[in-house]
């Protein structure tokens, strides 16, 4: 690995740019996030990315926005506009449990410091420089951005807000992967088209008169943000809508009003990336190590990532409560094997390689190259899942790729070993596809996974036990869950190891009562678990089990959904995770008694 210098990272200082000798710079991004050179990283891969396109980019990681502001006026003026990402996280979910306490570490911050960003960091910022620099556009992005593109629900403040790009005055916002968007804005602005003419770039949104819009067969109009302010029937509605859009390969323009005749239009996604898209940002110069000025100092998201290898972006799973797919997409963009293959050699380069990689995957690990067989069908499709509450007959399950590019990252020279740290989706593994090649691929890509990438602990999502809660989540049954034991155990006694089986499990869903919860615990007890990877269930914008938490209706049924929303409600379904804490045992039997299940108590406590 060559020696890195100071000119190789995006300049971030006043003197940065003299080493340059830049007088001025054509963008300047601000970011949530601590500066980390690393394509796992949204601000560097933004920055990276305008820089290709031949703009002068500086990057401000982390400003001050609490003292006099100088963080924000050490560069200047863009010559072009501001560019602004809250970070790879949203703020709020950043900085917030559950049940809104604070927490005290940011994984995206030097030595993990808490409170180096404020709430809601992207509305902040573009306030900040919409009242110093009033001139400048700002252009808005990355996953806080982006999933509050239309009228959504805010946990924190639990009330209906509007398209973020009213709160922060931004004159454009970039949603989803931000590649071929950047490049066609960076492409207009250079031609000489004025920022306030630019309205026509797939993938961005903005605000405007929307009475001066022509209707047209390729746009769909919402309920208006003031509608959905007297009616939850109407946001739920709107929900479905914006759903079903961002997961078809050719979406439709999207307007919604929000007061007056103030308005916001989303324009279509782009299609779909191809491989070479995505090659491309790999191939970016990332130094792939933190900036120089944070020597010596952890930061715990890059520690995670450092010897990690992402293989593809997008899910197809559509789980009610993520919104990968709502930002990502559900169809899966795969990068090729040449691409990963050079990053891990690369990496085999690294002073601290030590020869194990700690993940070899993505949203999931084992949708690598899967895709519809007949790409017709999938043009058509405006389903929320391909895997659900079935299989899509028309989707490729076949493991062989996976199998192959595991079989070639192992013959680099230094590797001795890589891990599967991302989810694997176990229905993908399981459920017979019909073609018996394809099955084969199933069971030895399971084998594969479960024999010799688990570092001793292999970490899965069930999420819960009750066929009814699952469902509601847009998850498999447990009982596949149940059968995916029995295959990891009886591959662990074969070749004679003895690894644990982690599951993710989620409280206080829509759909879940105190019952359910009851009888997850049981369930669990049964089959040797103590749970450690648990959450309770945090609405966040654009997800299907946050419009049924505000609303109580599910948009595609517009049936009624109970759902715990108080804080004691919340708790009352944690402590079944803990049913084995001496604390909790009364409080338990208690409950189960007064709703009827003595026989709970039973199984719990004997």
């Amino acid at each position: 690995m060559k020696n890195i210098q100071l000119t190789d990272f995006l300049p971030t200082t006043k003197k940065e740019l003299e080493i340059r000798n830049w007088d001025s710079v054509d963008v300047i991004l601000f970011s949530g996030d601590a500066y980390v050179d690393h394509p796992s990283f949204a601000g560097a891969v933004v920055g990276r990315i305008l820089e290709h396109e031949g703009l002068k980019v500086a990057l401000v990681p982390q400003p001050n926005w609490r003292d006099d502001l100088r963080d924000f006026k050490k560069l200047g003026k863009p010559n072009l506009f501001f560019a602004i990402s809250a970070g790879c996280m949203d703020s709020m979910v950043n900085h917030y449990t559950a049940n809104k306490r604070l927490r005290s570490d940011d994984a995206y911050t030097p030595g993990g410091k808490a409170g180096m960003r404020p709430d809601r960091a992207t509305i902040v910022y573009a306030n900040i420089l919409k009242n110093l620099y009033p001139d400048v556009p700002i252009v808005i992005g990355g996953i806080e951005a982006s999933l509050r593109r239309v009228t959504h629900y805010d946990y924190w403040d639990d009330e209906l807000k509007p398209s973020i790009l009213k709160e922060s005055k931004a004159d454009l916002l970039v949603y989803g992967m931000g590649e071929l968007p950047l490049k066609e804005l960076a492409s207009q602005l250079k031609k000489g088209i004025p920022f306030s003419s630019i309205k026509n770039i797939p993938q961005t949104a903005y605000l405007t008169d929307i009475c001066e819009l022509k209707n047209d067969a390729e746009s769909i109009v919402l309920y208006s943000h003031e509608e959905c302010l007297k009616s939850k029937m109407k946001q739920a509605k709107n929900f479905r809508i914006v759903e079903e859009e961002s997961n078809k390969l050719n979406g439709r323009r999207i307007i919604q009003g929000i007061s007056g005749n103030l308005g916001v239009v989303i324009n279509p996604p782009y299609p779909k990336m191809e491989s070479e898209d995505l090659d491309a940002t790999y191939h970016l110069p990332f130094t792939k190590q933190p900036h120089p000025k944070y020597k010596g100092k952890q930061i715990p998201a890059y520690d995670m990532i450092k010897f990690s290898v992402n293989i593809h972006r997008g899910c197809f799973g559509g789980c009610a409560f993520c919104a990968i797919s709502a930002h990502q997409g559900k169809f899966i963009v795969s990068r090729s094997e040449e691409s990963i293959l050079d990053e891990v050699k690369e990496l085999t380069q690294h002073p601290e390689f030590k020869g194990y990689l700690s993940d070899l995957g993505g949203p999931s690990a084992n949708m690598y190259k899967m895709q519809g067989k007949n790409l017709a069908i999938c043009a058509k499709c405006k389903k929320y899942s391909c895997i659900h509450p079935s299989i899509c007959k028309n989707l490729n399950t076949d493991h062989s790729p996976l199998i192959h590019l595991y079989e070639k990252v192992a013959t680099i020279h230094g590797v001795k070993n890589f891990f599967i740290g991302s989810g694997i989706r176990y229905d993908l593994m399981l459920i017979p596809s019909g073609d018996e090649s394809v099955d084969k691929s199933k069971s030895k890509y399971t084998e594969m996974v479960v024999a010799q990438h688990t570092s001793g602990r292999l970490k899965v999502a069930p999420e819960h036990t009750s066929d009814k809660v699952l469902f509601c989540m847009r998850k498999p049954s447990f009982k596949l869950f149940e059968a995916f034991k029995r295959e990891f155990d009886y591959i662990n006694r074969k070749h004679g190891l003895n690894q644990q089986l982690i599951p993710y499990f989620i409280s206080s869903h829509p759909n879940c009562t105190e019952e359910d919860m009851a009888e997850l615990a049981c369930i669990t007890k049964n089959l040797n678990f103590k749970l450690e990877q648990i959450q309770d269930f945090t609405p966040t914008p654009m997800t299907l089990s946050t419009e049924i938490y505000y609303t109580g209706i599910h948009p595609y049924t517009l049936e009624k959904v109970w759902t715990p929303r108080s804080q004691q409600q919340k708790l009352e379904q944690r402590k079944f995770f803990f049913w084995y804490k001496k604390e909790n045992k009364q409080k338990i039997i208690n409950d189960l008694k007064k709703i009827g299940r003595p026989d709970l108590v039973k199984k719990l406590f004997g």
